[in-house]
């Protein structure tokens, strides 16, 4: 615990429902020439401040949180290394909603008096993010819209067993790995009361993806791995609920930005969305972001890919100064699910 010597400030957000602990204050900068290298950094040296964070009695099973950090270079107006209940993710779509608002909200980026939008430039471990703020006539942020990195499928229809069952799922890419299956046919609902059972399955075919697929991102290594699995159900054209449970059966409120991006990847090599047609995914708290394969993008490692964009908003719901009293017993907490 020598990294937590001093009170560390936050501020905190919710995006479409899931929440965003941004750490403002408190703790030493991320060392690294790069948002993937200060990731590792903050890995091997800044978990016990994760871990005060996200456990209880601070936190919860389900609290999401980052680092800000500096840019890669100076093209970009920030970075961000984020964290969960198991460690750092490469991406969180939600996440960039919440950390570009917070952004422009406390005058990190420069905003024109007057403008309607603002750009910025995001460096995440999976990549560079061209952002944009919407803004109302008062100059609040309404939505932010990212530009992902490279969206694609790694392997269709892969059959895995669970138990006595054999399920198939799609695993593709938004910026970090997701298995995708359809709710229904597994005789499960994206409902509260079945929010047990969506846990325990996601914590049995995560590790069977990994046992039966290489999920290796062909660019950059620290990218592979199954992150989450994204349960989905048909609401209309275009439209979809899903619940996506990353990480140790963390369960996600909003929709789930880079899962989105997946989603989109999946929906795009099968045909049922086109270039340039918005689709709206609905969050088991019936949040929505809108969403938008908007071009084909360059072969990753032989799979043809998309650019997608994503939409959401975040608001500020409070502000804190954790501590840690070295006779606490209980040190940097724990996590009962």
């Amino acid at each position: 615990m020598e990294t937590i010597q001093r009170p560390i400030r936050t501020v905190d957000y919710h995006t479409a429902g899931e929440p965003f602990r941004i750490v403002t204050g408190g703790v030493p900068e991320l060392e690294g020439r790069s948002v993937l290298e200060r990731r590792r950094w903050a890995q091997d040296h800044m978990d016990d401040v994760r871990r005060l964070l996200v456990n209880e009695p601070r936190g919860h099973a389900d609290m999401y949180g980052a680092f800000v950090t500096p840019p890669n270079d100076d093209w970009a107006d920030l970075g961000v290394v984020f964290f969960h209940n198991e460690g750092y993710s490469t991406a969180c779509g939600h996440g960039t909603i919440a950390l570009v608002t917070w952004a422009v909200e406390t005058g990190r980026v420069a905003v024109t008096p007057g403008a309607r939008s603002v750009a910025v430039t995001v460096d995440v471990p999976s990549g560079r993010l061209a952002c944009e703020a919407q803004l109302d006539a008062d100059g609040q942020v309404e939505a932010v819209r990212f530009r992902n990195v490279p969206s694609f499928v790694l392997a269709r229809d892969v059959t895995v067993r669970v138990g006595e069952r054999l399920l198939t799922l799609d695993v593709a890419f938004g910026g970090a790995f997701y298995g995708v299956v359809e709710a229904a046919p597994l005789g499960l609902r994206l409902e509260a009361g079945d929010l047990p059972r969506l846990i325990d399955l996601q914590r049995e075919l995560r590790p069977a993806l990994q046992r039966s697929l290489s999920v290796v991102h062909p660019d950059e290594p620290d990218l592979g791995g199954i992150y989450g699995v994204i349960f989905w159900e048909p609401l209309g054209p275009a439209e979809q609920r899903n619940v996506t449970v990353f990480a140790d059966g963390e369960i996600d409120r909003s929709p789930c930005g880079s899962g989105t991006s997946a989603r989109l990847a999946v929906l795009h090599a099968r045909g049922e969305l086109a270039t340039g047609e918005q689709f709206r995914h609905r969050s088991i708290v019936d949040s929505v972001f809108d969403a938008w394969v908007v071009a084909d993008g360059p072969p990753i490692g032989g799979h043809p890919s998309v650019i997608t964009e994503v939409e959401g908003s975040a608001y500020r719901t409070g502000e804190a100064l954790f501590t840690l009293d070295p006779r606490d017993p209980l040190g940097t907490g724990f996590l009962l699910r």
